[in-house]
């Protein structure tokens, strides 16, 4: 049997985590059964669970995933960017994980509506975006960016809720013109005045 490298390992991963992401977004955790996902990837079961224990692991492995890059970028650019990156995605046909990423958003949110041991496992991964947002307000506060009459935590609250909002609205398919125009507003209501 041919021996396969650690980065053959990680990119069969990765391609099980992008089809499974599809799949979870066009049939809800429900409905994506062993039989779709393996229609999706293309593998066979064993070979999807030689990777993942079970499907919900492979969820959860979704999930973090999504929370992961979203934490990076965070910290990076700030959680106004996500929304801005997530409008791009969402406007440009040829982005093939808008859908994916938007329907893995949902039924994270439905499961820690829904499944108390699910909630109890996804807290501490959500935990890193919070910190993130937090962090990175309190470098933008301590650089005179922020405005500073209200509280961080409501900062972040306000764009967690901002962010939360533009989630829904683009899962319902309601259109995404003047969102910019939207973003740009939340921008501006966290930001110091100028002058």
């Amino acid at each position: 049997m041919p021996k396969i490298s650690p980065d053959q390992l990680d990119a069969r991963r990765r391609e099980i985590l992008d089809a499974a992401r599809v799949c979870f977004a066009r049939h809800g955790y429900e409905g994506a059964t062993v039989r779709r996902l393996e229609g999706e990837t293309g593998l066979s079961r064993g070979a999807i669970f030689h990777h993942f224990r079970d499907k919900e692991s492979l969820f959860l492995a979704v999930a973090e995933d999504d929370a992961a890059e979203m934490a990076v970028t965070v910290a990076r650019n700030g959680l106004v960017q996500v929304m801005r990156d997530l409008l791009a995605r969402a406007a440009d046909p040829a982005a093939p994980d808008t859908a994916g990423w938007l329907g893995t958003q949902l039924e994270v949110s439905r499961r820690l509506r829904t499944d108390p041991d699910f909630a109890a496992a996804w807290a501490q991964r959500a935990e890193a975006v919070g910190t993130a947002t937090r962090e990175r307000l309190s470098r933008q506060r301590d650089a005179a960016v922020l405005r500073e009459d209200v509280p961080l935590g409501v900062l972040a609250q306000f764009l967690e809720l901002a962010y939360d909002g533009l989630v829904l609205h683009l899962a319902m398919g309601r259109p995404a013109d003047a969102l910019d125009e939207v973003l740009d507003l939340v921008e501006e209501a966290v930001r110091r005045p100028a002058g």
